[in-house]
């Protein structure tokens, strides 16, 4: 039985933009913690944990959904936005879940699907059942062409068509993902409504924000016109192998309609004092996230799959952050390098032999960024891609795309919590088998193992968190790139008044000597890692492989 909305306290704080330099750790429920022995993540699990969470010095968790959900797409298909999957637990579970959030100085953003559905929702259940019932208009439909078939070219993102044939209505239905992830309609401001009710409906149980999942599908084309070809194939949100990325998608989403749907749900969330941060997986996504955090009056937060790209060399990233602070103006991003949709970052950036130094660098380097951070959960143990064999995949997407794109579960198995109990202590050391394998390179990094470590990554995370908290340029400063060699990052944070900030990151394998940009130059020491701090002497700087700097020049 569902219980009532209880208003659960949010941690006392008088800054209603707390989230603007936050760090933000994803919790993926089914991997994170499994308290029942079920081999499935859960909400006890997770609140068992949470200390460990806070311990990093992060400001918030973002949850993955947790929904009632026949789980096809393991919880992006939602069945009941008011309640929590029995997988998981109950809603007072979740209220526990916040509370003990709250008492650990943790705000919760909770992961929000609100573009498409499950197709066992009881909305869509109605909506198929004939043309003209209460919630026929709920979700998109369109009559096919003469010849039977779908009513333009668009292209779902998990294979084929984004147009599923119903029997029932003799009608195609809209789904950008799944078959069984029918898209509402947001043309309908019945769906408005519904949406934003459901929203307040966790706003009231104390939730502190949102990550709003595929937010640019909100709307369509109401004249369904055809996209035209990709003039480039956007393999940064889709890989190569997937047709998705031939098209221009003009008219399937990003349309001007859901500005003014993304105000009304920041009207929403001022009246608790909520933040939000969207997904923005688009043909430009830089634009798009300038677009949608301007002004004040949409997203608090937006961040794109650009720093989740295999494309990790120095001068991408400068030129994918000089490219969003020339458009977002007053706007604000949240960089990522790490979710559950890409592999494991240090796979993917630091390639074959990656050691956990390039953990280290990558994270100084993206706490650095102008923006907020959003991590992914077991990053800070230097977890690599766990290559999963096809006849344990889980993932629908995948299977579909096999072999070529192997799904997302290789960055999503479970957390290794204790090196020598079975499947690394993430089922509390009981026998069952976890949903999806535990490597055992996983294992020999579990967090008990890193505990045990002071030169282990995740102490890094702690000591330059830590550190970070003390450094108001690195929280809500500017950003002023300078001219460095591969693979050498360099960069400014501008404060209003003061000096500035230098930040250099050596991206590299092998230590390097460059000059400082500027005379009079003093190093600031973080004594994060001595090991991997660089040193000045005179006017040049040294930088050990996968080494940082961070100094300021003297006054004139």
């Amino acid at each position: 039985m569902k219980s009532e909305p209880q208003t659960v306290l949010a941690p006392a704080s008088h800054d209603r933009d707390w989230w603007r330099g936050a760090v933000i750790y994803q919790l993926y429920p089914r991997s994170f913690a499994d308290a029942n022995g079920d081999g499935v993540g859960d909400f006890a699990g997770m609140v068992e944990r949470l200390p460990y969470v806070a311990s990093l010095g992060v400001d918030a968790i973002w949850v993955s959904p947790f929904f009632r959900s026949p789980m096809k797409d393991f919880g992006y298909d939602v069945s009941d936005y008011r309640d929590v999957d029995p997988l998981f637990g109950t809603l007072q579970d979740f209220d526990t879940l916040v509370a003990r959030a709250h008492e650990l100085g943790l705000k919760v953003i909770v992961d929000q699907v609100l573009s498409h559905s499950s197709d066992q929702h009881p909305w869509f259940m109605q909506s198929r059942a004939s043309r003209d019932n209460a919630r026929a208009d709920w979700y998109v439909w369109a009559d096919p062409k003469a010849d039977g078939t779908p009513p333009n070219n668009w292209l779902s993102i998990f294979g084929g068509s984004a147009w599923q044939w119903d029997t029932r209505r003799r009608q195609y239905y809209l789904h950008n993902f799944l078959a069984s992830q029918p898209d509402l309609n947001f043309h309908n401001p019945e769906v408005q409504k519904q949406l934003l009710d459901d929203l307040r409906f966790w706003l009231d149980r104390g939730v502190d924000g949102f990550r709003f999942d595929a937010c640019i599908f909100h709307f369509h084309d109401l004249k369904l016109r055809d996209n035209p070809p990709a003039e480039r194939a956007d393999t940064l949100s889709v890989p190569a192998s997937n047709p998705y990325s031939f098209q221009r998608h003009l008219y399937d989403k990003t349309q001007p309609e859901n500005i003014g749907f993304l105000q009304k749900i920041r009207n929403l969330l001022d009246e608790y004092g909520a933040a939000s941060v969207g997904e923005i997986g688009d043909d430009d996504s830089i634009k798009t996230m300038a677009a949608y955090t301007s002004g004040g009056d949409k997203l608090h937060m937006a961040y794109s799959f650009n720093l989740l790209a295999t494309e990790s060399s120095a001068g991408y990233i400068r030129r994918q952050v000089e490219e969003l602070e020339a458009q977002i103006a007053d706007g604000w991003t949240s960089w990522s390098i790490g979710n559950h949709d890409v592999p494991r970052f240090l796979s993917r950036w630091g390639g074959v032999g990656a050691t956990g130094d390039y953990t280290k660098v990558a994270l100084a380097m993206l706490a650095s960024l102008r923006g907020s951070v959003c991590w992914w959960q077991g990053d800070e143990l230097a977890l690599t891609e766990a290559d999963i064999p096809y006849e344990k995949i889980q993932d629908p997407y995948g299977i579909t795309f096999w072999p070529e794109f192997k799904g997302r579960d290789g960055c999503r198995t479970p957390m290794p919590w204790s090196r020598d109990l079975v499947h690394a202590g993430f089922s509390g050391g009981r026998p069952v088998e976890p949903w999806l394998p535990v490597p055992a390179e996983h294992a020999a990094r579990a967090v008990d193992a890193s505990e045990a470590d002071p030169a282990s990554p995740l102490h890094f995370m702690r000591r330059l968190l830590a550190w970070r908290k003390t450094q108001a340029r690195l929280l809500r400063g500017g950003i002023r790139f300078v001219d460095a060699p591969e693979p050498v990052l360099a960069f400014y944070r501008t404060p209003d008044d003061g000096p500035e900030l230098l930040c250099m990151f050596n991206l590299g394998r092998t230590a390097i000597e460059i000059a400082a940009p500027a005379p009079g130059l003093q190093q600031i020491m973080t004594r994060v890692d001595d090991h991997l701090e660089g040193t000045l002497a005179g006017e040049h700087i040294t930088l050990p492989a996968h080494g940082f700097f961070y100094g300021q020049h003297s006054s004139v």
